[in-house]
């Protein structure tokens, strides 16, 4: 992986929330237009390129190295919707990406967002982000025509507002709603969230945030900070409220340069939840590891089983490998993952995740990389559980 490949992963949360800041200037693209199916990456009423319509099976490897296969089923009756926005995958030419999905969308929606589908309706709208390129560009030194024009760089936060608002009025009806993103697609969220959630009453339907691979700020010494009305997540049962987090390993913690895990300002932390243990604490991950491709060319598992082949199926569990806890270190605070490595044991020792740039790890991107799907089994079943208490209240 290149260093400015690994740098846009990063970077893209922190360029959309200083956009979404700026001053409009320029021309802004025109609108698109969400009623169109081909502006949606998911919806449950898409028949076709209804990229969370994927193959979602699983090999299970214990420790003692056997292999079991897990099916998945969605659920077409699920009770609430999940809106997704992805981090920054756009390989496109320009500052900002055309609505065109490239393999990087569709892996990226199969990788982080399709499971859910098991608990919720599934709205994944494409936008006009902020590319890997542009920020490839800028990391070198370069500045791409319109990249620094606000108008272009506010396209990505202005189309999500209008997927958003078509959702409210077209397909809502009423239900509750879970927000998920990643990097630049959780900081187009946290814009969202200030501008057009927090302290209206449209935040009565939102169940929950989930932020991957940002650092939402919270003031010391309380749950909320940035967000008013959406405290930290402390139980499943509780709603309206936000999950946070950017994970780390134990043996590589975030080193000083690090874009994760520290508030932007005096007075703040950045918020970490751990959706394995929201009451805070150690606790198994239920990883859903991707079997090939990954958000970027991160490179793959060289094994899972010594002496025995890869399996074939996209997605990998490894019950009872990795813990991960929330911690406060060094002026961090951030998700501390763990391997329960068994050198006796056939099965593997490591996961693979991390950035590598000319063969060494990059210690300040942690496993950014795979924030989702560290904890994807985790989320899934803290949405189920989030889902039934929201029901549970609106019945009162």
């Amino acid at each position: 992986m290149t260093r400015t490949m690994l740098a846009a992963l990063g970077l893209g949360a922190v360029v959309m929330l200083s956009a979404g800041a700026a001053s409009a200037q320029g021309t802004a693209p025109a609108k698109n237009d969400y009623a169109k199916p081909d502006t949606w990456l998911c919806r449950p009423d898409k028949k076709t390129d209804n990229y969370c319509n994927v193959d979602l099976s699983t090999t299970v490897v214990k420790g003692n190295g056997s292999e079991t296969t897990e099916a998945y089923k969605a659920n077409p009756r699920a009770p609430i919707d999940c809106f997704y926005v992805y981090p920054t995958v756009s390989n496109d030419p320009g500052a900002i990406s055309g609505m065109t999905p490239t393999s990087a969308e569709i892996n990226v929606v199969k990788a982080q967002f399709a499971r859910l589908g098991s608990k919720c309706r599934l709205y994944a709208p494409m936008y006009r982000q902020v590319t890997l390129t542009a920020l490839r560009a800028r990391m070198s030194g370069k500045t791409m025509p319109g990249a620094n024009d606000p108008a272009t760089r506010q396209t990505g936060y202005d189309d999500i507002v209008n997927a958003w608002n078509y959702y409210l009025a077209h397909d809502n009806h009423g239900r509750g709603v879970v927000l998920v993103g990643h990097s630049q697609g959780s900081g187009v969220l946290t814009q969202l969230i200030v501008k057009e959630i927090d302290g209206k009453p449209v935040e009565k339907k939102v169940i929950s945030a989930i932020l991957m691979g940002t650092r939402l700020p919270v003031d010391d010494g309380k749950e909320t900070g940035l967000f008013k009305d959406f405290p930290l997540c402390k139980s499943p049962s509780q709603t309206q409220c936000a999950i946070a987090y950017s994970s780390f390993r134990d043996t590589i913690p975030p080193p000083a340069n690090s874009l994760f895990g520290k508030a932007p300002s005096p007075g703040q932390f950045a918020a970490c939840t751990n959706p394995a243990a929201l009451g805070g604490g150690k606790a198994t991950l239920h990883a859903y590891l991707s079997n090939g491709a990954q958000i970027v060319n991160s490179g793959t598992q060289s094994t899972w089983v010594k002496g025995k082949p890869n399996p074939t199926s996209p997605f990998v569990s490894v019950p009872g490998l990795l813990t991960g806890e929330c911690v406060q270190k060094n002026g961090f605070s951030y998700l501390e993952v763990h391997v329960n490595a068994v050198p006796s044991d056939p099965r593997t020792d490591t996961i693979a995740g991390d950035v590598v740039q000319n063969g060494e790890v990059n210690a300040a991107w942690g496993l950014h990389l795979i924030d989702a799907n560290l904890e994807m089994g985790n989320i899934v079943d803290v949405v189920g559980q989030e889902a039934k208490a929201y029901l549970a209240k609106a019945k009162k």
